[in-house]
C-alpha cells in the first residue's frame, strides 16, 4: 500500500497541479447466449463470468482514482438470451462513451455501427474471432481478449521447441471448435509444423461411460503424430481424450496443455495477488473473460490516469500510442496494436495443476516486439478502420 501511495503522489506532483474532478462512467453490457448441452455439467459457467472481472478493475480504478478526483462507476446491463441489445447499447451510449461489452461477434459489431458509437470507445472481451481484427474491424471497437490465433500461435512455438513436429487435429462442430482449428491450423503452416492428419468429433454416444472403448478406435486411424491437438472449445468432448488414445501421445489445445488467456494457475509477477483478490470478489477463480474485463477496465483507467481527462478522443489516442503500457501481471507491460486494437499480450501454457511455459518463448523474436509474433502482425491484418 505505501508503493501505491507513493506511486500516486507522483501521479500528482508529475501533473504540477491539484486533483481534479474527473467522472468516468462506465457500462458493462452483457448478452446472454444460451449455450448447447454438453456431455459433463462439471464445469458449469459462472452467471457473473466478466461481469465479476469488471468489477475488479473498478475497484482498482477507483483506488488510484481516490486520491486524483477521478470518480469511476459502472454499471452493468444484462439482455437476456433471444432478447435485442440494441435498444440497451442505444441507452448505454447515452449515459457514457465507454462500454465494456460481453457479446458475440455480430453483436458487436452492430454496436460498433451505431450512429451513437461513434467517437465512443468499446471493449470486446468476449469474442476472439480473428476477422474483428482484420477485415471487419472497426476504430472504436479494441480486443482486451486475445484471438484463437494468438492461443495457437501461442501453442505452436511450444510444441516447436519440443520438437513435437507432427500433428494431428481433432475437432468438434461447433462455431466455436471450428474457429479454433481453423487458427489452429494456420499456426501450425506459420511455424512449420506437419499436420499430417485430422477428423471431426460427431459422436452422439456418452463418453462418460464409452470413452475407454471408442476413443482408441477413433484415434487409432490418425496413424503417426507426436502432438494430439484438440479443438472443443465448448468443452464438450475433449475431457475424455487425454490418456484414451491409441497411440501414448501429449494432448493440446483445448485440453490438456491449454494456451489461455488467464488461468488460476499462473502465480508469477504478482499474480497471485490478483487471484486472490478476485477470490475475495466473486467466491471463485478468475477466467479468460473475468481477465479481458479487468484488463478492459483498467486500461481506461490507466489512460484517465495518465491524461488527466475523460475525454474519448484522447483517451483513444494514448490507448493506441506508444505511452501507453498496462501492468497486467504476465510478466511484461501490455499495449494496444494501433493496426486493429488488439491488446498485446503473453499467453499461459497450462495444465489444470499449473503453468508449463508462457509465450512467446525465447529465441521467437520481432523488430517490434515478441508479443507481435502471437497472432496478426501488421502485414498481416486486413484492417483499415486505424490510422
Amino acid at each position: 500500500m505505501r508503493r501505491l501511495c507513493l506511486y500516486i503522489l507522483g501521479l500528482i506532483l508529475a501533473a504540477g497541479a491539484a486533483p481534479a474532478g474527473v467522472d468516468v462512467p462506465v457500462i458493462y453490457l452483457k448478452q446472454q447466449v444460451d449455450r448447447p448441452p454438453t456431455l459433463s455439467n462439471l464445469d458449469p459457467v459462472p452467471r457473473d463470468e466478466g461481469e465479476s472481472g469488471a468489477r475488479l478493475g473498478l475497484a482498482d480504478n477507483q483506488t488510484t482514482g481516490g486520491f486524483l478526483g477521478h470518480d469511476y462507476k459502472l454499471e452493468t446491463v444484462i439482455v437476456p438470451a433471444g432478447g435485442d441489445p440494441i435498444p440497451a447499447a442505444r441507452d448505454a451510449l447515452a449515459q457514457t462513451p465507454f462500454l465494456i461489452l460481453d457479446a458475440p461477434a455480430a453483436t458487436l459489431l452492430a454496436i460498433a455501427d451505431l450512429p451513437q458509437a461513434q467517437g465512443a470507445i468499446l471493449f470486446n472481451t468476449s469474442s476472439a474471432a480473428t476477422a474483428l481484427r482484420s477485415a471487419e474491424c472497426r476504430a472504436n471497437l479494441l480486443h482486451t481478449l486475445p484471438t484463437h490465433q494468438m492461443r495457437s500461435d501461442a501453442l505452436m512455438q511450444f510444441a516447436r521447441a519440443r520438437r513435437w513436429d507432427t500433428l494431428a487435429l481433432i475437432a468438434g462442430t461447433h462455431p466455436g471448435d471450428i474457429a479454433f482449428a481453423e487458427a489452429l491450423r494456420a499456426s501450425a503452416a506459420k511455424f512449420g509444423l506437419r499436420l499430417s492428419a485430422e477428423k471431426t468429433w460427431a459422436f452422439d454416444a456418452d463418453m462418460r461411460r464409452n470413452a475407454t472403448q471408442e476413443v482408441p478406435l477413433f484415434t487409432q486411424e490418425l496413424g503417426k503424430y507426436d502432438l494430439l491437438l484438440i479443438a472443443d472449445e465448448l468443452h464438450d468432448f475433449g475431457r475424455y481424450i487425454p490418456f484414451n488414445t491409441w497411440l501414448p501421445r501429449p494432448v493440446a489445445g483445448s485440453e490438456g496443455l491449454v494456451p489461455a488467456g488467464w488461468a488460476p494457475v499462473v502465480e508469477q509477477w504478482g499474480a497471485a495477488q490478483l487471484q486472490s483478490r478476485f477470490r475475495d470478489l466473486a467466491g471463485r477463480d478468475m477466467r479468460p473473460r473475468d481477465y479481458a474485463a479487468w484488463a478492459a477496465i483498467r486500461s481506461l483507467g490507466e489512460a484517465v490516469t495518465r491524461t488527466g481527462t475523460a475525454d474519448p478522443a484522447a483517451i483513444r489516442a494514448y490507448l493506441l500510442s506508444d505511452r501507453f503500457e498496462l501492468a497486467g501481471f504476465k510478466g511484461r507491460p501490455l499495449s494496444f496494436r494501433h493496426w486493429n486494437g488488439q491488446l498485446r499480450q503473453p499467453i499461459p501454457l497450462v495444465t489444470p495443476r499449473a503453468m508449463a511455459a508462457q509465450a512467446p518463448l525465447d529465441g521467437y523474436l520481432h523488430q517490434r516486439t515478441e508479443l507481435d509474433t502471437l497472432g496478426l502482425d501488421a502485414p498481416e491484418s486486413a484492417c483499415t478502420a486505424f490510422p
